[in-house]
């Protein structure tokens, strides 16, 4: 219970505070569930806007419906940030490079083929726009995650087990290869590669750049 509570809220805030961010950002949150991560991306934006996408089952999570979301984004005064979708991860109903961010916390663990998982990675690479990022957290699997993000051109940092939830977490950091990074490096990284951090200011000029671009 007190890693349901607790430690979920704490590694989503860590996870979140890993970026530096402009307030532009269009995000997305796969597997949103009641919004926690959504909603701490949300508080994160002024200009932006943070989508939630998932398949509402109550088996993956107890009240999970797009009303008990929407009433906590309203509740923590987001709601007019966030947008909510009906959708599965495996064929997410988004254009290409239409994201600055997207994220995803304890969801993908619970897609139990790892051909369908290899599947829900590929579309988050797809959504991501070319200077975006992507940050992961969950339980299970996050090596293939990591791996998959590498095959589809992406540098890669994974954290060590984190002891905030039972079963511990990781963390998956991800941008495209040649991009530079504005994220803080997970703590006790391991197979992680070339990963400079740049200024805050840069990640801004870079995410109004893709704004004014407008997505595909």
């Amino acid at each position: 219970l007190w890693s349901s509570r607790f430690g979920k809220r704490v590694e989503a805030e860590r996870l979140l505070g890993r970026l530096a961010w402009g307030g532009d950002e269009t995000v997305l949150d796969v597997g949103c569930g009641r919004g926690l991560l959504l909603i701490g991306a949300a508080r994160r934006l002024a200009t932006g806007g943070a989508v939630g996408v998932d398949l509402w089952r109550s088996r993956d999570l107890t009240g999970n419906s797009p009303g008990a979301t929407r009433a906590n984004a309203a509740a923590e005064g987001v709601v007019d940030r966030t947008e909510l979708v009906t959708g599965d991860a495996r064929a997410l109903p988004f254009a290409d490079g239409s994201f600055d961010v997207v994220l995803s916390s304890l969801a993908l663990h619970r897609i139990h083929s790892g051909a369908d998982r290899r599947r829900a990675i590929d579309e988050i690479a797809r959504v991501v726009r070319q200077d975006g990022r992507v940050l992961l957290l969950d339980i299970r699997h996050t090596g293939q995650y990591a791996k998959a993000l590498r095959d589809r051109g992406f540098t890669v940092a994974r954290s060590r087990p984190r002891l905030w939830t039972f079963p511990p977490s990781r963390q998956v950091l991800a941008r495209q290869a040649g991009v530079p990074d504005a994220s803080s490096p997970p703590t006790g990284t391991e197979d992680r590669a070339g990963t400079g951090i740049d200024s805050g200011s840069e990640l801004r000029e870079r995410t109004r750049a893709g704004s004014r671009r407008g997505s595909p």
